[in-house]
């Protein structure tokens, strides 16, 4: 297969994955609630990405680093916010 459509197809998948968690960021944002949130669930997507990033700068991948990168930024959000308004809850 052409290399730059496999580097296509990898930029494709990483945009469509750091934006998956765009909904339940704005869902928190909008609702101000974030009591299902699991807390659990986010730091092992958190250890996941920043291994990621580690992969990506070993391999020298732009692709790879931003992407993981923008994923992490949202994750690091939700984790605030749902940290801010299950407090809010108590």
């Amino acid at each position: 297969m052409d290399q730059q459509l496999i580097k296509i197809i990898g930029i494709i998948a990483g945009v469509f994955t750091a934006l998956s968690l765009l909904p339940q960021l704005i869902k928190i944002v909008k609702n101000k609630k974030a009591e299902d949130l699991s807390i659990v669930y986010l730091l092992t997507l958190f250890v996941g990405l920043s291994l990621w990033i580690w992969y990506g700068v070993l391999r020298e991948d732009l692709p790879i680093i931003i992407t993981n990168a923008t994923s992490i930024v949202l994750n690091i959000l939700i984790i605030c916010l749902g940290i801010r308004y299950k407090e809010n809850k108590n």
